[in-house]
C-alpha cells in the first residue's frame, strides 16, 4: 500500500526579529549620543542689524566666540590658542574657503579681529561676521 504525503511548500514568512535587535540597538546609541551633541552647542547672543544677510551656504566653516571665552570651530570646543591650528585643518579640507565669526555682544573687538585675521592668514577667501536681524 502506497500512503501518499503532502510535500511541504515553501516558507514565505520573513523573520522580523533580526529588524527589531538592530533597530532597538540604533535606538539607543541615538539617545546616548544625543546628550552629547547638544552640550557642545554654546548659546552667542549676536548683535543685530538691520540688514542681515538672508539664505545661507551650507559650506560655511564657523567660529564662535562666548562671553566666557569659549571658542568652537563648527561645534567643536577649540583650546586657547589652538584656533589656527583648528582652523587650518578644516580650511584645508574646505574646497569652499569661507569663515562666519559668530561672536557674541560683549565679546570684545580684539578677539573678532584676531579671528578674522587667522582665518584670511590661513587662506579663507571670504570672511564675515554673524549677526541677528533686528526684527527677533
Amino acid at each position: 500500500m502506497r500512503i501518499h504525503t503532502v510535500k511541504k511548500g515553501i516558507i514565505a514568512d520573513i523573520n522580523m526579529i533580526p529588524l527589531i535587535d538592530v533597530s532597538l540597538i540604533l535606538l539607543i546609541i541615538f539617545m546616548v549620543i544625543t546628550p552629547f551633541l547638544v552640550q557642545s552647542q554654546i548659546q552667542v547672543n549676536l548683535p543685530k542689524a538691520s540688514e542681515a544677510a538672508k539664505g545661507g551656504d551650507e559650506n560655511v566653516i564657523t567660529i564662535q566666540l562666548a562671553a566666557n571665552g569659549i571658542v568652537t570651530v563648527e561645534g567643536k570646543i577649540v583650546k586657547a590658542g589652538r584656533l589656527e591650528r583648528e582652523l587650518g585643518l578644516r580650511l584645508s579640507k574646505s574646497y569652499k574657503k569661507t569663515v562666519l565669526v559668530q561672536a557674541d555682544k560683549t565679546v570684545s573687538i580684539e578677539r573678532v579681529v584676531t579671528a578674522l585675521d587667522t582665518a584670511k592668514k590661513l587662506g579663507a577667501s571670504k570672511v564675515g561676521i554673524g549677526v541677528s536681524p533686528l526684527d527677533k
